[in-house]
């Protein structure tokens, strides 16, 4: 599987959008299109910080053939409002806990405005809070 289809399907299971992810990694939204349509492949180091993004493996894009089932798991990205109140905390407690790097299941990252991303599975493996999924 090449990297532009690898990256379309980590994109369409995490529900990200090519801005939030170049706001999540600092990769220029033009180079993310150019990823996706296969017009340019990204450098090894690239490939590594779009993959610690996501905490997967730094060689998750070099596995092109052993793809793993990741519709056993889904990865929502909980607003920070729900994390806040799962946790009996304040929205901006979890909002400076994220901007300060503190919590190992989420990110936030500085553009004109934060943006954050929080892993439904990290934030369940390491608060033990069952998140609610809503279909």
């Amino acid at each position: 599987m090449a990297f532009a289809s690898k990256l379309q399907e980590l994109m369409i299971e995490l529900n990200i959008s090519q801005t939030q992810l170049s706001d999540l990694t600092g990769i220029g939204k033009s180079s993310i299109s150019q990823y996706l349509s296969g017009k340019n492949e990204p450098s090894k180091a690239r490939r590594q910080t779009i993959a610690r993004t996501f905490n997967l493996q730094d060689d998750y894009f070099e596995k092109f053939d052993d793809v793993p089932d990741a519709q056993s798991t889904v990865v929502l990205n909980i607003p920070v409002n729900l994390a806040a109140k799962l946790m009996g905390k304040s929205k901006e407690w979890v909002m400076l806990g994220l901007q300060n790097g503190v919590f190992p299941w989420g990110y936030a990252v500085k553009m004109k405005d934060w943006s954050y991303f929080i892993s439904s599975v990290k934030f369940t493996e390491y608060t033990g809070i069952e998140v609610p999924v809503h279909q």
